[in-house]
């Protein structure tokens, strides 16, 4: 390793790569910021449609403006004929691709489809709504037909949260889980550096397109150990499948050194802040809906894995992953979605980072510390062994 190289960070660990304007995630206080925004001031108040306008214009809207991205939004909602066969053929082959993976396959198609290949940024932004739509309206009818039922089309009538449910259930959801899933959309939407996000800023970087940028990062997101926690959660649950037995099978899991999915952060060192949030409209949720199973599970399982890990001095906490499954779950989501609504989510964040590498861009390339040999000799193919 040359002395003029800093040492090498696996996973690039606390290094700097960059600045950005969009997201704060202080980990030592457990705080997410979104341009100025602590997301705690943010949800119940905002909508995740203020919340997309925040990201993408670093303020948030006035009615005017707000209204601009409603109606782009909402005429970017009816899934197009081209995409839709594309959807019904990948859920009909004999692959049986999951959901990243059709939803990986849609945005690079969309790309391919889009005539507009300009990369002024008010083509950018109008890619970047028309993608936030087509996200959530592919996860919808992905999960319908996977289910067997016939694709639900699109209300105009309704907010981003309300007209996904509508699509997903094929009926209208009460107040409650409007509100409850708006709230995780905002929570979701952006998270600083992470995997996903840095691998849509490296793509574009290149100066490749926004489509290319969100298909990179769906990729990204696609990998258990960045978007599939909340899967895990709900299927560990589902394994134990009662409130009796979930003290015991948490701790079984324990002493067989399994990691119970939904606890510690790669940055949060206090609560994750998101998770605090999930956890009270989880709680509030599954009791209107008179059916608590997944909630009090939960409840156990940070119990009992905290007081395992306090009793080993260690302080560790859960994330927005644990309480997100029995929330979902009482939206009638089916868990194969849960990843893919990270996608619906995130799709905002991606594309204000994208927009914001656009504005200020130099190709991204690290450097390697290089441990393997040098000054190998040559051998002739004839001599060597």
């Amino acid at each position: 390793m040359s002395d003029m190289k800093a040492k090498a960070a696996a996973g690039l660990q606390d290094v700097v790569a960059g600045e950005s304007s969009i997201c704060l995630v202080d980990g030592t206080k457990g705080r997410l910021v979104y341009h100025g925004y602590d997301i705690n001031d943010l949800v119940g108040k905002a909508s995740f449609e203020e919340v997309v306008y925040l990201l993408w214009h670093g303020k948030l809207p006035n009615l005017a403006e707000l209204t601009e991205l409603d109606a782009e939004l909402k005429k970017n909602r009816e899934i197009p004929a081209d995409i839709m066969a594309l959807i019904q053929g990948l859920v009909n082959s004999p692959a049986n691709p999951t959901g990243m993976e059709i939803l990986r396959t849609v945005a690079s198609f969309a790309g391919a489809v889009d005539a507009d290949k300009s990369m002024e940024r008010e083509t950018h932004l109008k890619q970047s709504a028309k993608l936030v739509s087509l996200m959530a309206s592919a996860t919808a009818a992905i999960g319908r037909l996977k289910a067997g039922k016939e694709y639900v089309a699109p209300r105009s009538d309704l907010g981003h949260a309300a007209n996904f449910l509508y699509m997903l259930n094929g009926v209208e959801a009460n107040e409650l889980s409007v509100e409850a899933f708006d709230v995780a959309l905002i929570l979701h939407a952006d998270h600083e550096f992470n995997a996903s996000t840095f691998t849509a800023r490296c793509t574009v970087g290149t100066l490749s397109d926004v489509y290319s940028g969100v298909t990179s990062a769906i990729g990204a997101l696609k990998g258990p150990l960045h978007g599939g926690a909340n899967e895990d959660v709900l299927r560990m649950l589902m394994k134990i499948n009662s409130v009796e037995g979930a003290e015991a099978g948490i701790k079984d899991l324990l002493a067989n050194g399994v990691k119970v999915p939904g606890f510690g952060h790669r940055v949060y060192r206090s609560y994750d802040p998101r998770g605090l949030v999930l956890k009270k409209y989880a709680k509030d949720l599954t009791a209107k809906q008179g059916e608590t199973k997944w909630y009090d599970m939960t409840e156990i399982a940070e119990r009992v894995v905290l007081e395992y890990f306090a009793g080993k001095g260690k302080d560790l906490k859960y994330n927005v992953d644990l309480y997100s499954g029995s929330l979902y779950n009482a939206m009638d989501i089916p868990v194969e979605l849960f990843t893919p609504l990270f996608v619906m989510s995130r799709v905002s964040g991606w594309t204000a980072h994208i927009l914001e590498q656009y504005a200020n861009n130099r190709i991204i390339r690290p450097v390697a510390d290089y441990v393997g040999p040098v000054d190998l000799q040559f051998v002739p193919i004839s001599e060597r062994a």
